[in-house]
């Protein structure tokens, strides 16, 4: 189990960790749901917010055309027309699709980001960041395993 998981979980265990939003989400499932729904390292990635590590993901590679769904809920996020390497390690994308994602304000230790979630079951995804290409000048740093891709 990668260290990232093996931290989240026992947090998440304590009731330490991030979890996902307590906003009301119309995609719902219970805990135990999402867990048996989910691969572990997606389950904490989704859920309690963890990190995968970088450049891990297959969909870095991944050149299809073709829509990146959401993982938990399968509410389609992003065309394969607005990704991009970022070089950062993760899939990046300079725009959502219309009506697909939420964010909120994710105050650390090293400043304010701006975290990513499916706007309808309220799982993370990342971080949207301002130094993208246009014509958005957006970066969507997604990880891998809170997206799965559908081929046109």
């Amino acid at each position: 189990m990668q260290r990232r998981v093996f931290i989240a979980s026992t947090l998440a265990a304590l009731g330490l960790g991030r979890t996902a939003s307590a906003e009301s989400f119309e995609f719902t499932l219970s805990d135990a749901e999402w867990k048996s729904r989910l691969s572990t390292e997606a389950y904490q990635v989704l859920r309690h917010e963890a990190t995968e590590r970088a450049g891990t993901s297959p969909l870095n590679h991944e050149k299809r055309a073709g829509t990146f769904h959401c993982a938990g809920c399968d509410l389609p996020l992003f065309a394969s027309a607005t990704k991009y390497d970022s070089g950062t390690g993760w899939p990046s994308f300079w725009q959502p699709l219309a009506n697909a994602v939420g964010t909120k304000e994710d105050p650390g230790i090293f400043g304010s980001r701006t975290e990513v979630h499916c706007r309808r079951c309220g799982g993370h995804l990342g971080h949207v960041f301002n130094d993208g290409p246009q014509p958005t000048g957006k970066r969507y740093c997604m990880n891998g395993v809170a997206l799965a891709f559908r081929a046109s």
